[in-house]
């Protein structure tokens, strides 16, 4: 597989088995998703951790619940993945609100 097949693969799981359809990720403020992108695109080794008052260690300027933190450890694929993914529907959400 190509890495923007892997992108949209990971893309379409999003829509289908989280449910964040473009109709979701308008409500998010602008550049939400690119953040969260950029957290994973991010070598582990480079991510700055917070400490939350729930005790819970998220990247620093995590724009989402904790619960929705989930780095894949040991697959970097995985990672770049994801954060394609968010990309393009960050793109997306700029492209509709036009």
């Amino acid at each position: 597989m190509t890495g923007i097949e892997i992108i949209a693969e990971e893309r379409k799981r999003q829509i289908e088995k989280e449910g964040w359809t473009a109709e979701h990720d308008s409500e998010h403020c602008a550049n939400d998703l690119a953040i969260a992108a950029g957290h994973y695109a991010m070598p582990e080794e480079a991510r700055t951790f917070m400490l939350t008052e729930e005790g819970e260690y998220l990247p620093i300027f995590w724009p989402f619940d904790s619960k929705w933190w989930k780095p894949s450890p040991n697959d970097r694929v995985k990672e770049l993945a994801k954060a394609g993914a968010l990309i393009a529907a960050e793109i997306d959400r700029i492209q509709n609100k036009k």
